[in-house]
């Protein structure tokens, strides 16, 4: 579905990447929409609370007790509601700049059950509402953004003095050849249908794309003021990093 309904706006990326102009997220045909948390929402459900959220320090206890959660280009909410309803104790903001997508989460979260302790908004990542979060996530679509710095910034002002990012992002190595693999191959062409024309189409002047690596996303935290930045956990489809202030 993913790639079915990527391939539909073929003729407009190849005219995005002759003009240099882009095109954004919410430009494309729903089934990319659909298609894309179909692709990761197996590897959340595999992951997120059995060991990425474990592998953060002292935050799976926070979550237990009752915290504030900022789950950032949350999409669909698939992220957030598997957050919630592992963490019924915690309170959730899941923010979109895509409405449509807000939408849906917001039913998908009332058909769980979780509608309670969830609340969607539309916002971009750079203007997200709220202060003091305990916990701010962006998964797997940092490097989506036009501008990850200003996003890193505003989760820097957005969190508690003891709270922490997590970052899970497309596995990818720092350099060219670390990603010439099926999974690569994969990302990378999927980087020039989807990642690279989003992020050029917005302000920001960044196109971080699907292969970053560690290096240029701990460069992005590090010039927001993280002082604290490492790799938690990691799946053969993702890298996973903590950043504290």
């Amino acid at each position: 579905m993913l790639a079915l309904g990527t391939l539909k706006a073929e003729p407009r990326i190849t005219e995005a990447f002759r003009t240099g102009a882009g095109m954004g997220w919410h430009e494309h045909d729903e089934d990319v929409f659909t298609g894309c948390e179909a692709f990761f929402r197996p590897g959340y459900i595999a992951n997120l609370t059995t060991s990425w959220i474990p592998a953060l320090d002292g935050v799976d206890g926070k979550l237990r007790a009752g915290a504030t959660v900022a789950d950032i280009g949350c999409g669909l909410g698939a992220s957030t509601i598997l957050l919630a309803r592992e963490y019924p104790n915690s309170r959730f903001t899941g923010s979109d700049y895509h409405d449509q997508s807000v939408e849906v989460a917001r039913k998908r979260a009332a058909d769980a059950g979780v509608a309670d302790r969830v609340r969607f908004e539309v916002a971009p990542a750079a203007g997200f509402s709220g202060a003091g979060y305990d916990l701010a996530a962006t998964f797997d679509c940092l490097h989506d953004m036009g501008d990850p710095l200003a996003a890193a910034r505003h989760v820097r002002q957005a969190l508690d003095p003891g709270g922490t990012w997590l970052i899970v992002e497309p596995y990818a190595a720092d350099d060219v050849a670390g990603n010439l693999n099926p999974v690569g191959r994969v990302y990378y062409n999927a980087s020039i249908q989807l990642c690279v024309p989003n992020a050029l189409s917005q302000p920001g002047g960044y196109a971080l794309g699907a292969q970053a690596g560690e290096a240029a996303i701990r460069q992005v935290v590090t010039d927001a003021g993280f002082t604290r930045f490492r790799r938690a956990a990691q799946t053969p489809f993702n890298l996973v990093f903590e950043a504290r202030p």
